[in-house]
């Protein structure tokens, strides 16, 4: 009789420990699905109204064909700065940026007239005007607005813009000593 108390003991042992593992697979399995099902829930997309309209809007839009700027190179410019301690001389080169190539051709034809006003321009600034970035930038956008008044003038064929044909005026070497 001890023997048989000894087997039915030993046979109950295994069924414990069955049980307890498939209680922790349950249990992980269950965290599992919750654990998915959150995820779900947190990361699927809204419904925020304002998605379908930034989405409708690209939709509406037709796509205009990207033409590359077309830039100008122009020759350098030397000039004398307005005194402020001493003699000073600005070095620039320009490149201009155009809209298209019928704008592009619109500069070659102004080239004298462009030269002299940016001359102009150049030569009544001072070296701390200019030598800041956004000294450099206020420039640039003077020059830019210039080369736009001569090139979209009644008497030029120069198309008019929002912006003017040229976007942009960009310096490529820039010195001041």
């Amino acid at each position: 009789m001890a023997k048989e108390e000894k087997i039915d003991a030993d046979e109950t042992a295994p069924k414990k420990s069955t049980k307890l593992v498939v209680i922790i697979v349950a249990a992980v399995l269950l965290l599992v699905v919750a654990g998915g099902g959150a995820a779900y829930f947190l990361l699927k997309p809204g419904d925020d109204h304002e998605d379908d309209d930034e989405v409708a809007e690209v939709a509406e839009k037709p796509k205009k064909k990207e033409v590359p700027p077309v830039y100008i190179a122009m020759d350098t410019f030397t000039v004398n700065l307005v005194p402020e301690a001493g003699e000073q001389y600005l070095q620039v080169a320009i490149s201009v940026e155009a809209e298209d190539a019928a704008t592009a051709e619109q500069l070659k034809l102004y080239t004298p007239r462009l030269r002299h006003e940016i001359t102009d321009i150049l030569s009544s600034k001072r070296a701390s005007e200019v030598s800041s970035r956004e000294g450099k930038k206020a420039l640039a956008e003077e020059i830019r607005v210039a080369i736009n008044e001569i090139v979209s003038a009644p008497s030029g064929k120069g198309k008019r813009t929002a912006g003017g044909a040229v976007k942009a005026v960009l310096f490529t070497t820039f010195i001041i000593q």
